[in-house]
């Protein structure tokens, strides 16, 4: 078999495939940013809690990270719960988020996988509207 030329008429080579929309949304996987998103700012929501935090530098991206504990319950039930807060996140940052910002979505035993999705969209909205509310002074 011999692979499709550039350019030819019905070929899918590199030159005729139209790129992928991103959404800016990028995942968080080292340990440490999930500890410095701990430190920063939090909301707790009935459904999870949501970690924030502004990374500071010039980056346009929004990264988010999940977690799930064992008090959630088993493999099972911690990977159902992490489907839904990334499909919260999915919904609702690109509208609603920060660039330059890191979120962690924290998962709720017996509230994340039980909750309402509806509610859980609601919850994130609301969660996000705090986290950059301005803080007045004391």
């Amino acid at each position: 078999m011999t692979p499709p030329v550039a350019g030819a008429p019905g070929s899918d080579a590199e030159g005729s495939v139209p790129p992928v929309v991103r959404l800016g949304l990028t995942v968080i996987a080292k340990r440490a940013d999930f500890l410095r998103a701990a430190q920063a700012r939090r909301q707790a929501m009935p459904g999870f809690v949501l970690q924030a935090r502004c990374r500071g530098d010039d980056s346009a991206d929004i990264r988010v990270g999940y977690t799930c504990s064992k008090k959630i319950g088993n493999a099972v039930a911690r990977n159902r719960a992490k489907r839904r807060l990334r499909e919260v996140a999915r919904a609702t940052l690109p509208a609603g988020a920060l660039p330059g910002w890191d979120y962690v979505l924290v998962g709720r035993p017996g509230a994340t996988a039980d909750r309402v999705f509806s509610d859980l969209l609601a919850d994130m909205a609301n969660a996000l509207g705090r986290v950059h509310a301005a803080r007045a002074p004391k």
